[in-house]
């Protein structure tokens, strides 16, 4: 079961999932990898692209947090109107 922090700090909108992340991670994974992006916590992702998303909390832009390594990485992306966020693998881009 998905959890979302109480203290999120943007709606995900409809959540989506590639298949071939469906494939390689497990639900505790996806679901840990949500619950930290809702929260701010933008994963694996270097200063400059954790600034630009704490920035498009600001205005409104596109957010992407990376979790995991190796094999074992993704990315969410969720769409600057907030309607969906996508859960994928960076091969799936």
């Amino acid at each position: 079961m998905l959890i979302i922090p109480m203290n999120a700090l943007f709606p995900l909108g409809q959540i989506l999932a590639t298949s071939n992340a469906l494939d390689h991670l497990t639900p505790e994974e996806i679901a840990e990898g949500l619950q930290r992006d809702a929260s701010g916590d933008w994963g694996n992702v270097d200063l400059h692209d954790a600034q630009v998303n704490q920035d498009a909390l600001d205005v409104g832009n596109r957010l992407l947090s990376a979790y995991g390594e190796g094999d074992r990485r993704f990315w969410i992306i969720t769409e600057a109107d907030r309607s969906v966020t996508t859960i994928l693998l960076p091969s799936d881009y």
